[in-house]
């Protein structure tokens, strides 16, 4: 079985995988204090949840966007499990070329994206990935990851909107049903909502304009 940890800027995400089936997910919040110990206490009751020991796992993949940490995750990967864990780099070989200015610049999170999608489709692709920051990445029907767009995610939209002011509240983010606010709250929502499902309808109708790409597949994740 294998054991894959997702770390982004906002979730560690964790999955079992057995074969190509997914028989176990578990997710906590990423916090760059945690010890080795704590994580091994996440994985292990994780593994237990579904009846499984260390020595169920045969293999671990570990990919991060938080370098601070990887050095507590992976001692406790090895402590716990008594495997070392693969650790996704830009640097490692993949069915992917890398044709941009700055390769190393590439998060392993939109490696793991654009490689799954060139592994699944074989065809050009636009793969939007909703966190904290929201990406979009491009690969050609070659398998060749050239370009990238990133902004920011919708929590971040919402939490700079009431943090730069005042007197506009804290807020859930909810889709109302019209664009049309008729109190603070709901005008607020609707802003935020509507107004980041127009930036990402108009990056991707864009990307595909400037790319001379109508047909290329568009993935979301």
């Amino acid at each position: 079985m294998l054991l894959t940890i997702d770390v982004g800027n906002t979730n560690i995400s964790m999955g079992i995988l057995d074969g190509e089936k997914i028989i176990g997910r578990y997710r906590l919040m990423t916090q760059t204090t945690r010890t080795s110990d704590e994580y091994g206490f996440f994985i292990t009751t994780f593994l237990n949840t579904l009846q499984l020991k260390a020595s169920d796992i045969t293999g671990i993949i570990i990919s991060s966007v938080v370098p601070k940490l990887m050095y507590s995750l992976t001692s406790a990967v090895i402590k716990y499990l008594h495997q070392k864990p693969m650790i996704v780099t830009n640097e490692m070989q993949m069915d992917i070329k890398l044709d941009t200015e700055a390769p190393r610049s590439i998060g392993a999170d939109r490696i793991v994206n654009t490689t799954f999608a060139w592994n699944t489709f074989h065809r050009s692709c636009i793969i939007v990935d909703f966190g904290t920051a929201t990406t979009y990445d491009y690969i050609d029907q070659n398998g060749v990851f050239r370009y990238v767009v990133i902004q920011p995610g919708l929590g971040i939209s919402l939490n700079a909107l009431t943090s730069m002011t005042a007197k506009l509240p804290e807020i859930e983010i909810v889709k109302p049903k019209s664009v049309l606010g008729t109190n603070t709250i709901e005008g607020m929502q609707a802003g935020v909502v509507y107004g980041y499902i127009g930036s990402v309808e108009y990056i991707i109708k864009t990307m595909k304009k400037e790319l001379n790409d109508p047909s290329c597949m568009v993935i979301a994740t």
